[in-house]
């Protein structure tokens, strides 16, 4: 069980800032950490993942890190290698010097990004990733693997989908993840008494979804949400996806194009 404050880094963000309004209801004290500044939040620490000398006193007194910072999307290989890479080994390693023990990392669906669609896509299989974003997230489950077995450590690593107030479009129907099933999915990876090292997919309990949930149940996250809801109005928007269309027939979506988004 964890005790103390849980540092968040990349509190400012889209997922950090539903993360900062919702895990205090569960009771867990919370110090954020990010580049850029969020004005609700007085206490953040204002500083860059790559920088040693500001992340080793921030985790004094943390019982865990939940590790969001970094590039959220496709950008030039030396921003990734910067940001996603040298930034998230400098918040184990400093973590680890801390002696915390457990890590939350919230990798993406786009370090499987050319897994073809499937009934339930697992988490176990080879690394297929679709950008050098998603390389850099493979990068990060690999070196949570390392940190897990050489110092101990016990991490989660989040495969997170679509994670948005609402879905948007067809591909979110059955990727998305809720800001409430977000908040619950880190509960249960900060509560989860057993957590070794685990990999698990990040969705809400999506009716078109195709992700095997069952790594994240065993850890105890149960999503209540469903993109489903929102499916009328989706699909009077746009319409229904080809099969062919990259958004239906891979993991990774129009990330596998040879052209992928910068967003």
């Amino acid at each position: 069980m964890v005790s103390g404050t849980v540092l968040l880094t990349g509190s400012a963000g889209r997922i950090g800032t539903y993360l900062r309004h919702g895990l205090p209801g569960l009771g867990w004290k919370l110090r954020g950490y990010d580049i850029a500044t969020a004005p609700d939040d007085p206490d953040q620490v204002v500083a860059d993942i790559r920088d040693p000398d500001r992340l080793a006193p921030v985790m004094d007194g943390v019982g865990a890190v939940v590790h969001l910072a970094g590039i959220p999307t496709e950008d030039r290989f030396d921003r990734i290698m910067s940001a996603n890479i040298d930034g998230t080994y400098q918040v184990f390693e400093a973590a680890r010097r801390a002696g915390v023990r457990r890590v939350v990392y919230a990798s993406s669906n786009h370090a499987v990004g050319f897994l073809p669609r499937q009934p339930l896509a697992p988490v176990d299989g080879p690394p297929r990733p679709d950008t050098y974003y998603g390389l850099s997230k493979v990068f990060g489950e690999a070196l949570a693997r390392l940190y897990v077995d050489r110092h101990g450590m016990s991490v989660a690593c989040l495969r997170i989908g679509s994670c948005f107030d609402e879905p948007s479009s067809v591909r979110q129907l059955s990727t998305w993840l809720s800001p409430g099933d977000a908040v619950r999915l880190v509960h249960a990876c900060l509560t989860a008494p057993d957590l070794d090292y685990a990999v698990v997919y990040g969705t809400s309990a999506n009716t078109r979804g195709w992700w095997d949930l069952d790594p994240g149940r065993r850890l105890g996250f149960e999503p209540v949400d469903n993109a489903e809801q929102y499916a009328a109005q989706v699909l009077a928007a746009v319409g229904e996806l080809d099969p062919n269309d990259p958004d239906h027939a891979y993991l990774g979506g129009r990330f596998t194009r040879a052209d992928p988004p910068v967003i």
